[in-house]
């Protein structure tokens, strides 16, 4: 295996989060004007559906499809690659699964998504309800369904996490921009982690219950945030936080660093930080 990674590593790895940061930018924002408008905000298949309409709509859903392909190819080269560095050790090894399997799940969102931009609206409103359903009538159904419903409230904590102890910003390259959308990003980390966490408790009372109807997706967990306390206020601050999400998706697209592609000198948000906090800053900008 070469010590550099191929050039042609980084344009996918950019359409990907680009296509990812679009997702959610559809989501976040139909949801913002639900939660201001009073109406049911939408989940990933229904938000897009409705981006289909739009003059441009099919053309858009096209390159978010492409896009999400890209994001598939991306996490699969890096597990295999170990782009990012993360190791051979156990820990090294349970990271580059989470890459296989978060890639292949984005993969399925692009097959929908192309569905969508064919016409196909077969699968509107229930993608997750639909897929826990054929899950829990395989043998130890509700076991599986069980198991995928704390792996998913696992990813919710993972993403919380992530922005609470701001480990996103190892390999983002320092910029002006970097550095004024960092709080965005935070933010749009933690209510990723927090509406994640929301969708595996449902799959998890899903099997419990085994009944798949309990499941939902992310506009099932939008509802469920708008139908506690505070109205429309919880909802428009998760909402705003999904956007936060898709900024630092498209931040991603623009100024990810790849490790062993861009070598070890290269000044990012945690080693900027890092060294500001030891007063070194000057010195190793100099």
């Amino acid at each position: 295996m070469s010590d550099k990674a191929p050039a042609w590593v980084v344009p996918v790895m950019r359409a990907g989060y680009a296509a990812r940061g679009a997702v959610y930018a559809v989501v976040g924002v139909l949801a913002l004007m639900a939660a201001i408008q009073g109406g049911s905000a939408q989940g990933t298949t229904n938000a897009l559906a409705d981006l289909r309409g739009q003059p441009w709509g099919v053309a858009a859903l096209w390159a978010i499809a492409v896009g999400l392909w890209a994001y598939m190819v991306w996490r699969l080269i890096d597990a295999a690659m170990d782009l990012e560095d993360y190791g051979g050790g156990a820990k090294g090894r349970f990271a580059r699964a989470a890459l296989v399997v978060t890639g292949l799940v984005h993969g399925a969102i692009g097959v929908s998504v192309a569905a969508t931009a064919m016409g196909d609206q077969s699968g509107q409103g229930g993608g997750t309800q639909s897929a826990t359903a054929q899950l829990m009538s395989m043998p130890y159904g509700p076991l599986l369904v069980g198991l995928v419903g704390l792996a998913t409230i696992g990813a919710g904590i993972y993403y919380a996490c992530k922005g609470i102890a701001e480990k996103y910003k190892a390999n983002i390259r320092v910029t002006p921009t970097t550095q004024k959308l960092d709080p965005v990003m935070r933010f749009g980390f933690i209510a990723e982690g927090v509406v994640v966490g929301i969708v595996g408790v449902m799959i998890c009372y899903a099997a419990m219950t085994t009944d798949a109807s309990e499941a939902g997706g992310l506009g099932a967990a939008l509802h469920e945030i708008r139908s506690a306390p505070f109205g429309r206020i919880l909802p428009g601050v998760i909402a705003l936080g999904l956007i936060g999400f898709a900024v630092e998706n498209v931040v991603e697209a623009i100024y990810r660093i790849v490790p062993r592609r861009a070598g070890s000198d290269v000044m990012s948000l945690a080693r900027h930080a890092k060294l500001e906090a030891e007063g070194k800053i000057r010195q190793a900008t100099s």
